[in-house]
């Protein structure tokens, strides 16, 4: 059985990866330059977006627990959640 930490790291992996792949696509095809190689630059989005997710997915999975952040540490905030 995997741990909670690992099932949150699994699923923000799973949508950081969408939203990164969406965003390589949408800027190769908007860059001219990029859209002239797709057989290059499609494969380069996938690697990369499957390459970062995980790097990613861990600091936002240890912002998902509460245990990681102290009663009043959640109360106050942080620069993201205001």
């Amino acid at each position: 059985m995997l741990s909670t930490d690992t099932w949150l790291k699994i699923v923000c992996s799973m949508l950081i990866n969408a939203i990164l792949f969406g965003v390589g696509i949408v800027a190769v095809l908007m860059i001219p330059a990029f859209s002239d190689n797709l057989k290059v630059w499609l494969p380069v989005v996938v690697l990369l977006s499957f390459a970062i997710a995980p790097l990613l997915a861990g600091v936002v999975a240890r912002r998902m627990r509460l245990r990681n952040w102290g009663k009043k540490q959640w109360q106050a905030g942080d620069v993201i959640s205001g």
